[in-house]
């Protein structure tokens, strides 16, 4: 199943994103179940996250979600957690 996060950050927060930035993506490349994923821009500056990951159950998502460097961090104003149908690309 894909399972997309949409993660707001909280404003002025673009420090803590920047300086945990190559654990977010180690954490990424070593789990092997993300599929895509980049940030969210306002006039260029970092704001948030998208990431799809394709994982077996919504906990397996949650648990991802829990372990990425960014949320221990307390970057994240809100993550928002939901299956998504891939439906074109």
């Amino acid at each position: 199943m894909r399972v997309a996060l949409i993660c707001i950050d909280k404003p002025g927060h673009l420090q803590t994103r920047l300086d945990n930035r190559a654990a977010h993506l180690a954490h990424i490349e070593a789990s092997g179940v993300v599929e895509m994923a980049g940030p969210f821009l306002n006039d260029g500056q970092m704001t948030g996250s998208l990431v799809v990951l394709n994982v077996d159950t919504l906990e397996q998502a949650q648990a991802w979600a829990a372990a990425d460097p960014y949320a221990k961090a307390g970057l994240f104003e809100s993550v928002r957690i939901t299956e998504w149908k891939k439906v074109v690309g």
